[in-house]
């Protein structure tokens, strides 16, 4: 004959306190939360992040003009790294292009990495003439979506958890007290008998 355990908390039997039927909905809750809750915010976070990454992207756009240029000079044999830059733009190099009706101009701008003198290059400038980063293209708005996203589930998950965590420590104290009631009831009829 096999015993069901499964599930002891929510069927009738002796041994059953409120407690552990407490226990069984906190944690069915608990479930609840982070299947569906944490994906949830998770989605609502990424889609703010979305919307906020595509702002900040279109004004980049605007606030910055792409120039096709030449290196000019010597390019460093050692590629220093530059603040803010990224693999596609490892350092700084002078760069010749000319612009209609101003004439031709030099400036320093980020180049690509493994660029010589003489290559031509998409080069740039913010409104003030100073190299600058590309602006940050679809890819990089839907990388930082998904880790926002990510990071949000994982947060709402981690509260959950913590949470969870509390109310067990809480729920594990109320019983120990319950069983403490019980036995100070029970215990005398038990110890009696051998004194």
């Amino acid at each position: 004959m096999r015993t069901r355990v499964c599930g002891w908390r929510w069927r009738q039997n002796p041994l059953r306190r409120r407690s552990d039927v407490v226990e069984a909905w906190i944690a069915l809750g608990v479930a609840v939360l982070l299947c569906v809750g944490a994906p949830l915010v998770g989605a609502m976070v990424g889609l703010w992040a979305h919307d906020q990454a595509r702002s900040v992207a279109t004004a980049e756009r605007a606030q910055r003009h792409m120039v096709r240029a030449v290196v000019v000079g010597d390019t460093p044999q050692q590629l220093p790294y530059v603040q803010g830059g990224d693999r596609e733009h490892a350092y700084q190099a002078d760069v010749r292009w000319t612009e209609p009706g101003k004439g031709t101009k030099t400036a320093l701008a980020r180049v690509p990495a493994g660029t010589r003198a003489g290559d031509t290059v998409d080069v740039w400038f913010d409104r003030k003439g100073r190299g600058v980063a590309p602006p940050a293209n679809e890819v990089a708005v839907w990388q930082h979506t998904v880790t926002v996203g990510v990071c949000g589930a994982g947060g709402a998950a981690a509260v959950v958890l913590f949470g969870h965590g509390v109310v067990r420590r809480v729920a594990l104290r109320h019983r120990l007290a319950e069983w403490e009631q019980e036995w100070a009831r029970t215990g005398p009829d038990w110890t009696r008998g051998r004194a």
